[in-house]
């Protein structure tokens, strides 16, 4: 792994859940490397190495994207349907971890390509326990390819 890669990307602007999902990554010991973006306009500049964060490579991708839905600048839809559109970014797994709790935000981010979705629960120790196992699974379990697969291919 590079000196500068980045494990998870949280992108969050509640304070008191990013404090939480942080110390749930330290205290399971999930991510050395996490980053915060307070906004999507923030994490659309740190994935594709604008602004700011022009020092990086986007070789340098998160293996996991934790993305909230309602964020100011750009929410969370538009960062999701841009990294999806791109070709760079589409196999960065992506979860939504929203307090959204509307049917239609759930269609949307699945017609958009997310790989999964949570509604934060209101419980503390429901919400500690969510954040372990997605860490647990995205980071641990899941497998994903080394290189893109060229769709020609896949055909025959």
């Amino acid at each position: 792994m590079a000196q500068n890669e980045v494990e998870i990307l949280v992108v969050e602007d509640n304070p008191a859940d990013v404090e939480l999902t942080l110390h749930m990554f330290q205290r399971n010991k999930l991510a050395n490397r996490v980053h915060v973006a307070r906004d999507g306009e923030e994490a659309l500049d740190f994935i594709f190495c604008r602004g700011p964060y022009r020092s990086r490579s986007l070789a340098e991708a998160p293996k996991l994207v934790l993305l909230d839905l309602r964020l100011p600048k750009v929410d969370g839809m538009e960062v999701l349907r841009i990294l999806r559109t791109d070709a760079r970014t589409q196999r960065i797994p992506v979860v939504i971890l929203t307090a959204s709790r509307e049917e239609t935000d759930l269609v949307i981010s699945y017609h958009l390509g997310v790989n999964h979705y949570i509604q934060k629960p209101v419980d503390f120790d429901q919400l500690r326990d969510c954040v372990r196992e997605v860490g647990l699974y995205w980071l641990l379990v899941n497998e994903p390819p080394a290189e893109p697969v060229q769709e020609a291919s896949l055909i025959g």
